[in-house]
């Protein structure tokens, strides 16, 4: 048996689509959705990730204003131009790519991002704010694996869902996601123990540490759907993620494939945040029409 594979495509495609029209509307209303990304690195990949969320936003009628500040900006140049993108009333969106500088720490900088322009969910308010039910952008990567559950009717109410990686871009919100959908949430990470001892009885497997080939068919059941976010680039330039692909494939019931799985559905969600941000930020402009 071979594992069904989870594409991300179309359900990206369905998503970008509804950015696309929701952004017509505002645009209708004289209001254009704009999506700040600030960079700070000489990374090709990231540079190649940054590009491909401008083709994306230009698509769906969304500005992408890339502010790039070269590799070598300080945390004060970094938060001096999240505090004014947060502040410019023409910018609904800001998105902070890593990596970061040596020695410039993300945690001290996602808080100069106003939680309403927050579309990635990095700013500690927006994790917070969604742990207690409040509204808030969820980390887009998080609820890609989410929407794409739901995309393909795998239920979770009562099921087990092991999430490796504990990180607050993914593996600390979705397992906030998963207890919101009555799932029983394992979290494992470095000093868990052998994987399979938790995995081999999982309904839900989601793979988020950041390790080629982490996950591998021994580690699963037949039953088993496995949710791939890890992205990691190899000496040739390919994508892979952070399972044994062959193996798992073999073994598991389903399998979202790296790339044109969860990655894709993220940049989407990116867009529509962005659109869902500019509506509320327009409604917040107008008496008696915010909250």
């Amino acid at each position: 048996m071979s594992a069904v594979l989870l594409s991300g495509k179309a359900l990206a495609k369905t998503i970008q689509q509804r950015a696309h029209r929701e952004a017509r509307e505002l645009e209708a209303d004289g209001l254009r959705p704009t999506l700040a990304v600030v960079v700070a690195t000489d990374d090709g990949s990231t540079h190649w990730y940054v590009r491909s969320i401008e083709r994306a936003a230009e698509s769906a009628a969304i500005s992408c204003r890339i502010v790039d500040l070269g590799p070598d900006a300080t945390a004060q140049v970094l938060a001096s131009v999240l505090k004014d993108l947060s502040e410019d009333p023409s910018v609904h969106g800001i998105i902070l790519q890593t990596p970061l500088p040596p020695g410039v720490g993300t945690d001290e900088l996602v808080g100069h991002i106003a939680p309403e322009k927050d579309v990635d969910g990095a700013n500690p308010l927006s994790l917070g704010r969604m742990a207690v039910g409040q509204p808030s952008f969820a980390p887009a990567t998080a609820r890609a694996v989410i929407e794409i559950l739901n995309h393909f009717d795998i239920p979770l109410a009562g099921r087990n869902v092991v999430v490796i990686g504990r990180s607050a871009v993914v593996g600390k919100p979705l397992s906030l996601l998963l207890l919101e959908r009555d799932a029983a949430v394992t979290v494992c990470h470095s000093r868990s123990g052998p994987l399979e001892k938790y995995t081999k009885a999982a309904d839900v497997v989601v793979v988020a540490a950041g390790r080629t080939g982490l996950l591998n068919g021994g580690h699963v059941s037949s039953e088993a759907v496995v949710i791939d976010v890890g992205t990691n680039v190899l000496p040739d330039g390919s994508l892979v993620g952070d399972v044994d692909e062959a193996s798992v494939r073999g073994i598991a019931a389903a399998l979202t494939p790296v790339p044109g799985g969860v990655g894709s559905v993220t940049t989407s969600l990116l867009l529509l945040h962005t659109t869902e941000a500019a509506r509320e930020q327009s409604r917040a402009l107008v008496p008696g029409t915010a909250g």
